[in-house]
């Protein structure tokens, strides 16, 4: 009871309103919500400060950099989902707030775009090598399955493509990446309504920030190849995993081409069947399939289509308790303090 009083005497006050009807829809800076709301940062921090005490915000931090969203976790998440649902947008003061939100978004994209051109030239390069990335993505969706999840977490999440992708079939997504410019990047890539639901953070994949056993899919896409401890990483996935829950690996199978070592900070030049299975077997996952899916030579030129991609599909077995239940464990993405 006393929870849900602080919650609501947080609540009772005009500013603080219109900060959770935008946190609600994006996560922001403090310099963008003083944008936003014409007032002082002072002022607007202490406003923060007192929604974020009482668990109606998450507070989290990138370098140096400290962004804020609306509660999706917690005993009066539910009290800000109800109240933000009653603030009517078609208030002057909300739909002005929510035009200035669309110029900040818009911005942040510009700023996301130029890093993208800056790189694209490259990424392109390494694309062309391999099947097309539509063809990965179907097989990462049929692999999965075809049932509705609580939460889905894509590690290493760059641009935040497979939360668009698997986005529609889970509750709650997340993603975690090293990367502020890769961030900053999803960050508009995600600025959708039908993907509100679907956030990013910044995180080191051998020390995740979610809870044991929280999570129905994990994905690792295009990503083990960075990395000095690929089995670290997968035990990590594994550890966070619910029980029946999915990991899924989309990686290239073993090669020979330097270059990628040399000028993309390739850690490994691909990973044999076994290698990931063996990595699997230790995090105490279960092998399900590995999928290959080979270069299309058609129309290709001798130096490309050099590279076959692997998907590994592994699950976690159920507990005897967990099994047949169909009972939601809670979960919950600490954010940093």
């Amino acid at each position: 009871m006393e929870q849900l009083l602080s919650g609501l005497r947080a609540a009772g006050e005009p500013t603080r309103l219109r900060l959770m009807a935008l946190l609600a829809r994006s996560e922001l800076t403090v310099t963008e919500l003083t944008q936003i709301l014409r007032q002082s940062q002072p002022r607007v921090s202490r406003h923060l400060k007192l929604l974020c005490e009482a668990g109606l915000l998450e507070r989290f931090r990138e370098g140096s950099w400290v962004f804020y969203r609306l509660a999706s976790a917690g005993p009066v998440a539910d009290l800000a989902a109800q109240l933000v649902a009653l603030i009517p947008s078609e208030d002057l003061v909300i739909a002005r707030d929510l035009e200035r939100l669309e110029a900040v978004r818009a911005s942040r994209a510009e700023k996301a775009a130029e890093y993208f051109r800056a790189n694209a030239e490259e990424w392109n390069r390494i694309r062309s090598l391999y099947v097309p990335e539509d063809k990965v993505e179907a097989a990462l969706l049929d692999l999965s399955g075809d049932e509705s999840m609580d939460v889905m977490l894509d590690l290493g999440t760059g641009t935040g493509r497979l939360l668009e992708l698997f986005g529609p079939r889970a509750k709650t997504g997340y993603g975690i990446d090293l990367s502020p410019e890769m961030l900053g990047f999803a960050r508009a890539h995600l600025a959708r309504p039908e993907l509100e639901h679907c956030s990013v953070r910044q995180g080191d994949l051998y020390d995740l920030p979610v809870q044991d056993n929280t999570v129905d899919l994990v994905t690792l896409h295009m990503v083990l190849h960075y990395l000095d401890e690929p089995g670290a990483a997968i035990a990590e996935a594994a550890r966070v995993m619910k029980p029946g829950g999915r990991l899924l690996i989309a990686d290239f199978a073993p090669h020979d081409l330097d270059f990628l070592r040399e000028k993309h900070q390739h850690r490994r030049l691909g990973f044999s069947e076994e290698e990931v299975a063996d990595w699997l077997s230790e995090a105490g996952l279960s092998l399900k399939e590995v999928r290959r899916l080979p270069p299309e030579t058609e129309n290709k030129k001798d130096d490309d289509a050099k590279l076959t991609v692997l998907i590994w599909v592994a699950d976690k077995a159920e507990t005897p308790a967990a099994k047949g239940t169909g009972a939601k464990q809670a979960r919950q993405l600490e954010g940093a303090k």
